[in-house]
C-alpha cells in the first residue's frame, strides 16, 4: 500500500526522529499512528480533497484542535520545511475541515507574503488583506472575506511584498490579538523558515506550529533545523504532516505503532 500523506508526532526524542530505511532519500518519523490518504495523480495543491484525502485530513484537525483532554489549541502556524512542500493546501484543507466539523467561527490567514496562494485555494479575490491591515487602522473584520457561515479568510492583501517586515512588528501582533478575539480558531499560512525569520516571529505569537514536509524533496537535517529553529524561540512544534508520499511506509515502523 502506498500512502502520501501522513500526520507525525513525537518529534522530541531526536533518536525517534526519522527512519531512513529506503532508499528514496525522503525522511520518515514515527508517529502514535500515522494519518494516511491514498495517492493521487496530480500534485495535491492543484486539486481539492477527494473523499479519502478529508478523512484523513480530519484525523489532522481532530488530534491539533479536539482532541478530548487535550489543551485548547486556538492560534495554529502551517508552515513548511522549504517552499513547495503543500502548506498552503494543507492549512486550507484544514480550516475547511475545522469548520464543518465545529459551530465556531474558524478564520485561515495568508501570511506568506513571499508566495501567497491561499486566496487562489478559496476562489477569492486578493486586493484587501493582511499586508493592508498592517499599515491601515481599520478594525481586522474590514480586510476579512467570508467563505461561508462560519469559514473566512485574511489573504495577504495588494502589496505582500513591502509588508514582509511588519510580520516581526508590535502591528502584526496587535493584528493577531484581533483575529483571536473575532474568532474562535485561526489558522495561519506562512513561509518556510528556510525563506525567512518572520516565521518564527509569528510562532511566539501562536499556540504551537505544524509543520509541512515533502516527501520526496525535505530533507533530514533540515526538517531536524528547522524543528529547533523553532524550539529554540519558544515555538511549540505540535507535529508534522508528511505530504505526497508514495512509497510504502516500512512494516516494521507501523509493528512499532
Amino acid at each position: 500500500m502506498s500512502k502520501n500523506f501522513e500526520l507525525l508526532q513525537s518529534l522530541a526524542k531526536e533518536r525517534d526522529l526519522f527512519d531512513t530505511s529506503t532508499d528514496t532519500g525522503a525522511t520518515v518519523m514515527p508517529a502514535a499512528r500515522p494519518v494516511e490518504v491514498n495517492p493521487v495523480e496530480s500534485s495535491p495543491l492543484q486539486l481539492a480533497a477527494d473523499e479519502g484525502q478529508r478523512d484523513e485530513l480530519g484525523k489532522l484537525v481532530q488530534r491539533v484542535f479536539l482532541q478530548s483532554g487535550s489543551e485548547e489549541l486556538r492560534c495554529v502556524l502551517f508552515s513548511g520545511a522549504e517552499p513547495g512542500t503543500g502548506c498552503s493546501w494543507t492549512c486550507a484543507r484544514a480550516a475547511e475541515i475545522l469548520a464543518s466539523q465545529v459551530a465556531a467561527t474558524v478564520c485561515v490567514v495568508d501570511a506568506n507574503l513571499r508566495a501567497p496562494r491561499l486566496h487562489q485555494e478559496f476562489g477569492v479575490e486578493n486586493h484587501h488583506g493582511l499586508s493592508d491591515s498592517l499599515r491601515a487602522g481599520d478594525p481586522i473584520r474590514s480586510f476579512i472575506s467570508p467563505v461561508r457561515h462560519n469559514l473566512s479568510i485574511l489573504s495577504c492583501g495588494a502589496d505582500p511584498s513591502g509588508s514582509r517586515a511588519l510580520l516581526s512588528s508590535d502591528r502584526m501582533r496587535s493584528r493577531l490579538a484581533e483575529l483571536k478575539e473575532e474568532f474562535d480558531y485561526v489558522l495561519i499560512d506562512t513561509s518556510s523558515v528556510s525563506t525567512g525569520n518572520e516565521t518564527v516571529a509569528l510562532g511566539r505569537a501562536a499556540d504551537g506550529v505544524v509543520l509541512i514536509l515533502k516527501a520526496s524533496s525535505s530533507r533530514r537535517d533540515s526538517a531536524r533545523e528547522t524543528i529547533q529553529q523553532f524550539e529554540n524561540a519558544g515555538v511549540r512544534v505540535l507535529g508534522a504532516v508528511l505530504n505526497q508520499r508514495t512509497f510504502p511506509i516500512p512494516a516494521g515502523l507501523y509493528h512499532r505503532l
